[in-house]
């Protein structure tokens, strides 16, 4: 439907998720479709129009602005992991986002409410983290290709322990409010990648 909407249709549209995403990052679970239409300045038959299928449909669309924001704020860092520098740089900004986020995930309350299993909110979770991944992969291949790295090292293996341990020390985040294992978790994966590049190549 996206593509096919006016470039006004495309504002309201995303104008209206947009504040769907501050109502429900400020209220959660007891924000409702009144709440979301008073932000967003729209008419109830707007709503419905953007989102026919109510509620859940508003839902998904919102949780996939906020995965997309996951990524977009450790912009322009994600991008462009060339040098060790760039690896802490990153870091840097991956515990302060979290940090700022406090104890409270938007993404998971949205899944609470529209059904983690359910086929949109599946697709969304496995496309964030995909990407999420590839764009580590990537900055990895680059200290590789720059010599950095030895040939032999096994990218995507290294990628996957990262995400994991990012995923893992916001998990702990969230339940206590400590970045700790966060920012320990970080700070291992690089290590040991920055061992590996003083093994020599053979």
């Amino acid at each position: 439907m996206t593509a096919a909407l006016t470039a006004k249709g495309r504002a309201t549209r995303t104008r209206i998720v947009e504040s769907a995403a501050l109502v429900l990052r400020e209220a959660g679970v007891t924000a409702t479709l009144d709440d979301i239409r008073e932000r967003s300045g729209t008419s109830k038959s707007q709503l419905f129009h953007y989102f026919p299928e109510g509620k859940d449909q508003l839902l998904l669309a919102v949780a996939q602005y906020e995965a997309d924001r996951v990524l977009d704020d450790q912009q322009p860092y994600l991008g462009c992991l060339d040098s060790w520098d760039a690896w802490y740089r990153w870091r840097d900004a991956v515990v302060a986002r979290y940090e700022a986020q406090g104890d409270t995930c938007p993404l998971g309350s949205l899944f609470q409410q529209v059904g983690r299993s359910t086929p949109g909110a599946r697709a969304i979770v496995v496309g964030l983290l995909s990407s999420w991944q590839e764009h580590l992969a990537t900055g990895i291949r680059a200290l590789r290709d720059g010599g950095l790295l030895p040939e032999s090292y096994d990218v995507e293996a290294a990628a996957a322990a990262l995400l994991a341990g990012v995923q893992g020390g916001v998990a702990i985040m969230l339940a206590t409010g400590r970045s700790e294992h966060l920012k320990a978790a970080l700070d291992w994966n690089i290590s040991r990648m920055r061992e590996a590049a003083a093994v020599p190549v053979r």
